[in-house]
């Protein structure tokens, strides 16, 4: 999902780790993470909340957020439906 909106943007040659950050690496603002919010919730529905996870993180922490950042909580969000 990531590789292609990057594609997108003519960045299909960044390499992306768990460490990569979203802000510093991948010189995204946030209007692009509201793109991928948008795609996010195409793919999960409303099991995965990016807006929610974003909303508890503080400033900084939206900065450097790390694409594994974001992997770990959508792994926890699915966890979660699928106990439910």
């Amino acid at each position: 999902m990531l590789r292609t909106m990057l594609d997108e943007y003519g960045l299909d040659d960044i390499e992306i780790t768990m460490e990569t950050r979203f802000t510093e690496d991948l010189e995204l603002e946030s209007i692009d993470l509201v793109t991928l919010a948008g795609s996010l919730e195409a793919r999960y529905g409303r099991q995965v909340n990016f807006a929610e996870f974003v909303a508890d993180l503080e400033l900084d922490e939206i900065i450097d957020l790390t694409v594994g950042r974001l992997v770990e909580y959508v792994v926890r969000c699915l966890w979660a439906a699928r106990e439910r």
